[in-house]
């Protein structure tokens, strides 16, 4: 049993590593074919200089993800087959024994060594790739700040969790995974709560929206819309970056508004609108609360399937670690389920993109008939030019990867709902 889950991890692992590769080279090739030429429906509107650049910031951003995928892989391979998680479960038992404190310590160690192989991808992408294309205001000591206090809101956020998970694992019983499952739903529930008021001013300034006539016209927005929050408010994401962007944060009464200040720059009242308009479409077309409850059913079934895979010795001996399966194995068997489970569900991507333009298109006919249709395309047009969003991905990329419809179709759909 073991030898054949061995295979199956194997043919899986070359699969995705295989799809990544290919739709990868299928994306540049794609864009540099059409980097010479603005689509039609974009002529007048986007510039050929535009274009070229978010061709050009496409494919080397593709080309980055290409090697770190690579890393990805021969790190996964190491930790598994060639007996990694096993050298370090040995090591770490060996110095803390057996109990909670050193199961704790290896799903951390795990965590660990992650962040510190991704963070020179993470590096050369903001100070390289950003810097190149005029997008990069980050300076590298807000970087180390940055890496420093997420640190630190991930152990103080995932630490108590994760020691309370794995004590569940050893002394709930069989069914663990359902309490373990209650936990994990009111953590995220916490966090919701907290990420607007504790977390996020952490790392950014938000400032109440100081533009009278904006406001009155966004309140006038939520009102006709029967929409409630907490305030509009506006981020320092200059400080970080040139791109713009919108969002919804909070839950329940604690739900905010944010633009961030480089949006509000580019645009002008009306576009903002259509952009505030298209988010309030996500709450009111409940796309948030549907992706909540897919989340926690699908987090359910993974913890369902961790409580089967922890007392099934092929499990581990397919993946390169032979524990004693007592209690000591419960960290063990965390750390490898979070290891090979991106292998197994990759190929369910493009189910999820799908639902997710499918849920763009909703917000945006929501926009459509709250305010301007073309207003939602003039800003969509802006922010593309505005954020070297390629207009011209490769379809089958697109269709795998991407959680937003391709810019022409999105704004042909967005001039008929106009018409």
């Amino acid at each position: 049993m073991a030898t054949a889950f061995t295979v199956l991890f194997v043919f899986l692992l070359l699969l995705m590593c295989g799809l990544k590769f290919w739709l990868a080279t299928r994306q540049i090739r794609h864009v540099a074919r059409h980097a010479q030429a603005v689509p039609p429906q974009f002529a007048g509107r986007v510039s050929l200089e535009a274009h070229r650049k978010a061709a050009a910031y496409t494919i080397d951003r593709q080309r980055l993800s290409m090697l770190d995928t690579a890393a990805g892989v021969a790190l996964l391979v190491v930790l598994t087959l060639l007996g990694g998680v096993q050298a370090l479960a040995a090591a770490i038992g060996g110095w803390l024994g057996s109990g909670l404190a050193a199961q704790v310590t290896i799903v951390a160690a795990v965590a660990v060594i992650l962040a510190m192989v991704d963070l020179p991808f993470e590096w050369y992408r903001q100070f390289r790739i950003e810097a190149k294309f005029g997008f990069n205001r980050m300076t590298a000591r807000l970087f180390v700040a940055d890496m420093f206090k997420s640190a630190l809101v991930a152990a103080a956020l995932g630490l108590p969790l994760l020691t309370l998970v794995l004590w569940l694992m050893d002394a709930a019983g069989s069914y663990w995974w359902l309490y373990a499952w209650a936990v994990w739903v009111g953590f995220n529930a916490l966090v919701l709560l907290l990420y607007p008021t504790v977390i996020a001013p952490l790392f950014n300034r938000f400032e109440p929206l100081a533009d009278g006539d904006l406001a009155a016209r966004i309140g006038a927005l939520l009102d006709r819309t029967g929409f409630s929050s907490r305030g509009v408010f506006v981020m320092d994401g200059s400080r970080r970056s040139a791109h713009g962007n919108a969002y919804f944060t909070g839950l329940g009464r604690a739900k905010r508004i944010v633009f961030f200040d480089t949006l509000l720059q580019r645009l002008q009242p009306p576009e903002i609108e259509a952009v505030l308009a298209h988010e309030l479409g996500h709450f009111k077309r409940r796309h948030i609360a549907k992706r909540l409850v897919f989340s926690f059913a699908s987090s359910l079934v993974f913890l369902a399937a961790l409580g089967w895979l922890a007392g099934a010795s092929w499990f581990y001996q397919g993946l390169g670690v032979t524990p004693p399966l007592d209690g000591a194995h419960n960290g063990v068997a965390l750390v490898l389920f979070m290891l090979v489970a991106p292998v197994f569900t990759f190929v369910l991507a493009p189910i999820a993109s799908r639902i997710s333009r499918r849920h763009e298109f909703e917000a945006d006919a929501f926009a459509v008939a709250h305010t301007c249709g073309d207003d939602l395309a003039s800003a969509l047009v802006k922010l593309y030019e505005d954020n070297a969003a390629t207009l011209t991905p490769d379809p089958l990329h697109s269709a795998f990867y991407d959680s937003h419809p391709p810019a022409a179709a999105r704004i042909a759909r967005l001039q008929s709902a106009a018409a």
